[in-house]
C-alpha cells in the first residue's frame, strides 16, 4: 500500500537529498549503530554547547571534520538520468498540506536543518545549518545557518524563512506537524542566521532532532501567496535539485542544481549524482511493473513475494541488462495490517477485533501467495528491542500496574501470540474460537448470516488504493464468510483513497505504521484521543484511550534508554491486546532491481537504501539496448 503522507513514502528525507526508506515518518533514524561512548557531562547551568550533530545514544559516530558519509564514493561522476515510477496521479506541487494530491518528489528541492546517518541510530548532523547549540537546561536549541547558503534564486537562507517555516507548517500544514511540534513553546530569529527554539519542558529528548528533520522553505516565495492552497506553481527551493518541468498528474522532472550552494558538505559529497530525475507516474504497481520491463523505468523495489519469485523470468534479466539484488538491512519495521476504524460501531467490542484477527490465515497465504518470503508480525516495535515479548519484565510491570483495571487483564498474565494456523485454509479451530467471541459480543449466526439482536447483517468494506492488495483481502474476505460475515472489497484511486482515509470514511483499511529505535513526539498522531478527531491525522484506527494517551507521553519523555525500551514495551502490550489491526508481516531486505547503467557504492548503510549515492556509468548505459521494449517479453 502507499505511505499516507510526506515523510512517509518510500522516499523519504535524508543526507540533504533523498533516501529510500531510512527512517519512519516523523521518526528520527530508525535503529541503533555500533555501541557509542557515554555522552559527556552537561555543561554548567547558563552555558551553551556547540556542537556539528545530535545523538540520542550517546557521541556521534563522526567527528565534526568528517569529510563524507562512510557509504559513498565521493570521487562518484555527475550526470546521466534515473528514471522513477510514482503510483497514482498529482495536482500540486505542495507535499506539506492536506489540500490536493502532491508530487512527492518535490521534497527534494529542500534542505532540512539536520542530515540523519544511515549508519547510526538517532544521530543527525549539521547541513543547512553550520553548527547547533543546546543550553544546559535543554529548554531549547538553536540552529546556526551556513552563511553559503543560497535559494535557487541566489537570494541568501535566514533565519526568518526558518521561523517562518516552523510558523506555517504548525498553523497551515498537516496535522502531524502540531503533535511532532508540540513541545515547542517559541521559535525566533536571532540576527539573520540564529534560529532559536524554545521548548515547554525539558523532558523531550528527541525534539531537537525532529526539529532537525525540517524542510526550510522561502518566506518571500511564499509571501502573498495562501500556504494553505494546492497549487501548480513550480516552488522555489534550496536544495541540490529544482523542478525543471512537469506533466500534471503524468510525469515530473527534477534536474541537478550544478552550482548548488551545498555540493561540498560532507553531508553531501558522493551524493545526488545523477543530473537528472524523472518520475512517470502509473494508475497502479501492475502497470509500473510493465514499463520497468519496457526500459521506461530504471529502478524498482519489489515489495511483491510472488512477482519477485516469478515475474522476473524476461529476456532483460537472463541477458544481463537488468540486474537483481536482496539487500539486508537492521530497519525496526513497524505494524502493517488491516486496520479497523474503531470510530465505526461495528469496531468498537474488542471480543469482535480479536474474533476478526483469529480468520486471517497468514500460513497458508505465506506458503501459497508469498513463497514463503515473510515473517508474520507480532509488534507495533517488529524487528526491535523495543517489542514486547514473552511477560511484562519488572520495569515493565512498574508502568502498566497504575494502569490495572483498564486495561487486559491478560497482558500481565499471558505472553501475547498472533495466531497460528495449519496452513491448510480451513483454519476450523480459530472459526471456533472466533464465533464463540463474537457470540459473547451480541452476534449470532442466522440463516448462514451473522446477525446481532436487531437482526442486523455484519457487514463491512475493505478499502484499497491498490489492486495488489486484491490478492491477500479476497482470501481474507472468504474466511470471514465462512463466518456468515458480508464482507467486501473496494479498490478506488489514489486521490479518492488519501481524502476517504483523511476524513476517516471507511470501514478496514491497510494500515501501515511505521517505527524507529527512537520513538516518541509521532506517537501522539499515531494513538492520541485528540488526533483521532483531527482529519488527516495518522490515527486511522481511531485509538481514543486516556491509559494509551498517558503511555504515549510517558515514551515522548522518557529520560532514557532504558525507560524509554520499558515505556514502548508497554505501550506496544496495551495496543496488541486491544486488537485494532490485524497484524501482516514483514521483511529484513530491499529487493531492488535496475536496468545496468548505474554504479552504486561497495556497501549499503545500515539502516536505509541510499539510491542519491547510486550513479550513471557511461559505457553500462551506452551497452543497453536503445530500443528496450523488446526485452520486456
Amino acid at each position: 500500500m502507499r505511505r499516507r503522507h510526506l515523510l512517509a513514502s518510500g522516499l523519504v528525507l535524508a543526507s540533504g537529498g533523498v533516501a529510500l526508506a531510512a527512517r519512519a515518518q516523523g521518526s528520527a533514524p530508525a535503529a541503533p549503530g555500533p555501541a557509542t561512548p557515554a555522552a559527556p557531562a552537561a555543561p554548567p547551568a547558563g552555558e551553551m554547547r556547540r556542537t556539528h550533530a545530535l545523538s540520542l545514544l550517546g557521541e556521534p559516530g563522526l567527528p565534526a571534520d568528517f569529510p563524507h558519509w562512510p557509504w559513498v564514493n565521493p570521487n562518484a561522476p555527475k550526470g546521466g538520468e534515473m528514471v522513477l515510477a510514482a503510483i497514482g496521479s498529482f495536482d500540486s506541487l505542495n507535499p506539506f498540506i492536506l489540500r490536493g494530491t502532491a508530487a512527492g518528489a518535490v521534497v527534494r528541492i529542500y534542505d532540512t536543518l539536520l542530515a540523519p546517518s544511515m549508519d547510526e541510530a538517532s544521530t543527525e548532523y549539521a547541513h543547512l545549518a553550520a553548527s547547533i547549540e543546546v543550553p544546559a537546561d535543554r529548554r531549547g536549541i538553536t540552529f546556526v545557518l551556513h552563511d553559503k547558503a543560497r535559494w535557487h534564486d541566489g537570494r541568501p537562507v535566514t533565519a526568518e524563512d526558518v521561523v517562518w517555516t516552523f510558523n506555517a507548517l504548525r498553523e497551515k500544514g498537516r496535522p502531524f506537524y502540531r503533535a511532532y511540534w508540540g513541545d515547542v513553546a517559541e521559535v525566533v530569529a536571532d540576527g539573520p542566521k540564529r534560529a532559536v527554539f524554545r521548548f515547554s519542558t525539558d523532558q523531550n529528548r528527541e525534539l531537537g532532532l525532529i526539529l532537525g528533520q525540517m524542510p526550510v522553505l522561502p518566506k518571500h516565495f511564499w509571501e502573498g501567496k495562501d500556504f494553505a492552497q494546492p497549487g501548480l506553481e513550480v516552488p522555489l527551493g534550496s536544495g541540490p535539485y529544482k523542478v525543471e518541468r512537469f506533466e500534471a498528474g503524468r510525469s515530473i522532472v527534477l534536474k541537478r542544481v550544478p552550482d548548488y550552494w551545498g555540493r561540498d558538505l560532507p553531508t553531501m559529497k558522493g551524493t545526488n549524482n545523477l543530473d537528472t530525475l524523472r518520475y512517470e507516474y502509473f494508475r497502479d504497481a501492475t502497470v509500473a511493473f510493465q514499463a520497468f520491463k519496457a526500459g521506461q523505468v530504471e529502478f524498482r523495489q519489489e515489495n511483491i513475494a510472488k512477482d519477485w519469485a516469478t515475474a522476473y523470468d524476461f529476456p532483460a534479466v537472463r541477458q544481463g541488462q537488468v540486474k537483481r539484488d536482496e539487500i539486508r538491512h537492521e530497519l525496526p519495521t513497524g505494524m502493517q495490517g488491516f486496520a479497523m476504524n474503531t470510530r465505526r460501531p461495528l469496531f468498537q467490542d474488542r471480543r469482535v477485533r480479536e474474533a476478526l484477527g483469529l480468520m486471517f490465515d497468514f500460513e497458508w497465504m505465506n506458503a501459497n501467495l508469498f513463497y514463503g518470503s515473510y515473517t508474520r508480525t507480532s509488534s507495533y516495535f517488529s524487528n526491535s528491542e523495543l517489542a514486547a515479548t514473552g511477560l511484562p519484565s519488572e520495569g515493565e510491570l512498574l508502568i502498566l500496574s497504575a494502569f490495572r483495571g483498564r486495561v487486559p487483564e491478560e497482558l500481565f498474565t499471558s505472553e501475547f501470540r498472533v495466531p497460528v494456523s495449519d496452513g491448510q485454509n480451513s483454519n476450523r479451530e480459530a472459526a471456533r474460537k472466533a464465533l464463540a467471541l463474537l457470540k459473547d459480543a451480541g452476534w449470532t449466526v442466522k440463516d448462514r448470516k451473522l446477525v446481532n439482536e436487531q437482526n442486523q447483517p455484519f457487514a463491512f468494506e475493505i478499502l484499497l488504493d491498490s489492486p495488489t492488495f486484491e490478492r491477500v483481502a479476497l482470501p481474507y474476505v472468504q474466511s470471514l464468510q465462512r463466518l456468515g460475515i458480508d464482507a467486501r472489497v473496494r479498490t478506488v484511486d489514489a486521490a479518492q483513497y488519501q481524502k476517504r482515509t483523511d476524513e476517516f470514511d471507511f470501514d478496514m483499511t491497510v494500515d501501515l505504521i511505521p517505527q524507529s529505535l527512537s520513538p516518541g513526539n509521532e506517537q501522539r498522531d499515531f494513538w492520541s484521543s485528540e488526533k483521532a478527531k483531527e482529519p488527516g491525522s495518522r490515527n486511522l484506527i481511531g485509538v481514543s484511550d486516556p491509559v494509551v494517551d498517558a503511555l504515549v507521553e510517558l515514551v515522548v519523555n522518557a529520560p532514557d534508554r532504558q525507560a524509554l525500551i520499558d515505556r514502548c514495551r508497554a505501550l506496544d502490550r496495551v495496543l496488541l491486546w486491544s486488537y485494532y489491526v490485524v497484524p501482516h508481516w514483514h521483511s529484513r531486505a530491499f529487493r531492488i532491481a535496475w536496468w545496468d547503467k548505474f554504479g552504486r557504492p561497495e556497501r549499503n548503510p545500515r539502516y536505509g537504501l541510499d539510491l542519491m549515492s547510486w550513479w550513471v556509468e557511461p559505457a553500462r548505459d551506452r551497452a543497453l539496448p536503445a530500443d528496450r521494449k523488446t526485452m520486456a517479453q
